[in-house]
């Protein structure tokens, strides 16, 4: 859809036909995901009077959205954006007002509550990796690729927290329900805007597969095993993220340094990961992605395995904003190898099966980390949860077309199926 262009930076990216209206559409919409979790916590628990019976709902729509992710990605690559993602969030956006509106009637039945959060959850459009996949086909050169993803990857992080304080001003004018239609109008309009782009049209449908066998341009045995390092990868870095939520609530509790210490921790964190996302972004790498996927996974283990080590605050804030720094390099790697793996009808379920795989790891570590929290030292905590990252940096890497290739004998260089690789030589580019 577009020639690659000279000199690969963040400007060059958003210069690109359409890139500034698509880009902002979805984060319009994208912002909803930032909002409507702490809206609809507030909610239930001012409806129902109970957290146990809001963390029960909460905890159903978050399992239908994060488990049946594949599946809604699924859609989009077999049936095109404007007719798979327009009406998953719209219907989504409905389900979001329903809630709203019971919630607004203390009483409500708890089975109610639970089923249309559950009936939401399950609806939530693919939004992030839907344009991931307009990214690939937007920019064929990966430099501006790699570049496009990091920006992505640290503007989606930017959403999430700014959604919670935009949430906070709302509930201190109003009931909190109001944040939950706002998060269903965000969505909306900002898939409509966003499948309306041209460059979201240039997303073809893949249709149904005939087989189940690996044909060329299909999925197959091949896609799956080059899937797997990056999935698990994603996974090991949310159950490592998530764990420092905890963990450095523990660390205050027992140095008696206050919940507000807590938010600097955390800020730190984030600020690493936007800053290594950006100069991960800004870097002309001559090694594969595949090689650097490993690097950036043990990276997060062991600086998060030094955060356990720290004697005072300030070193861990030191250290955790370390681990930041290969936090997002880490999810952006993963995000390009799922990208590179899969032929182009399977872009959005490929970035969806990664997505899928950093919320179940997010899930899994804030309760494993819970559990370990009140059995072993802190120190011993820290650095289990960064072993989850660094034993990830072990799995190795398999390439698409390796499977094809043995069957067929040996081919040229020029029918492989892998996207090349940038190769310059140069180590940095600018911002």
């Amino acid at each position: 859809m577009s020639t690659p262009l000279p000199r690969p930076s963040y400007a060059v990216v958003l210069r690109v036909p359409h890139a500034r209206r698509t880009f902002s559409a979805a984060l319009v919409g994208r912002l909803s995901y930032g909002t409507v979790s702490l809206a609809l916590m507030l909610s239930l628990t001012r409806s129902t009077g109970s957290y146990a019976v809001a963390g029960l709902v909460m905890a159903l729509f978050g399992a239908t959205s994060v488990f049946l992710s594949p599946y809604r990605a699924s859609l989009v690559d077999r049936h095109g954006p404007r007719r798979a993602l327009l009406p998953m969030a719209l219907l989504y956006a409905a389900l979001l007002c329903v809630l709203a509106a019971v919630c607004r009637r203390p009483g409500t039945s708890e089975a109610v509550l639970a089923v249309t959060a559950g009936l939401a959850g399950a609806c939530t459009p693919p939004l992030g990796p839907t344009m991931r996949a307009v990214w690939a086909e937007l920019l064929p050169d990966r430099l501006l690729l790699q570049r496009a993803y990091s920006v992505d990857g640290v503007a989606e992080e930017l959403l999430f927290v700014s959604g919670p304080l935009l949430v906070g001003g709302i509930v201190a004018v109003a009931s909190p329900v109001v944040g939950v239609v706002l998060s269903a109008v965000l969505v909306a309009v900002g898939t409509l805007a966003f499948v309306t782009s041209p460059a979201t049209a240039a997303l073809r449908p893949a249709g149904r597969a005939k087989s189940d066998g690996p044909a060329p341009g299909r999925g197959g045995p091949g896609q799956g095993r080059a899937l797997l390092q990056p999935v698990v990868v994603a996974a090991a870095v949310g159950v490592s993220v998530s764990a420092v939520d905890l963990l450095v609530v523990a660390f205050a509790g027992e140095r008696g340094l206050g919940d507000g210490t807590v938010a600097w921790v955390l800020a730190a964190l984030s600020v690493g990961s936007a800053v290594g996302g950006l100069v991960n972004g800004a870097v002309a790498w001559s090694s594969p992605t595949r090689a650097r996927l490993p690097f950036f996974a043990a990276g997060v283990g062991l600086c998060l395995a030094a955060a356990g080590l720290a004697p005072g605050l300030g070193t861990l804030v030191l250290a955790v904003m370390c681990t930041g720094l290969f936090v997002a390099p880490a999810l952006t790697t993963a995000y390009l190898i799922a990208d590179e793996s899969v032929a182009p009808g399977f872009r959005v379920r490929a970035g969806a099966w990664c997505n899928t795989a950093v919320n179940a790891g997010m899930s899994a570590g804030a309760a494993v980390v819970g559990l370990l929290v009140e059995r072993l030292p802190l120190p011993v905590c820290f650095a289990a949860a960064g072993a989850v990252a660094a034993a990830a940096a072990l799995v190795p890497g398999h390439r698409r077309g390796s499977a094809r290739r043995a069957g067929k004998g040996a081919q040229s260089s020029s029918e492989s199926s892998e996207l090349p690789e940038p190769s310059s030589s140069a180590s940095s580019s600018e911002l």
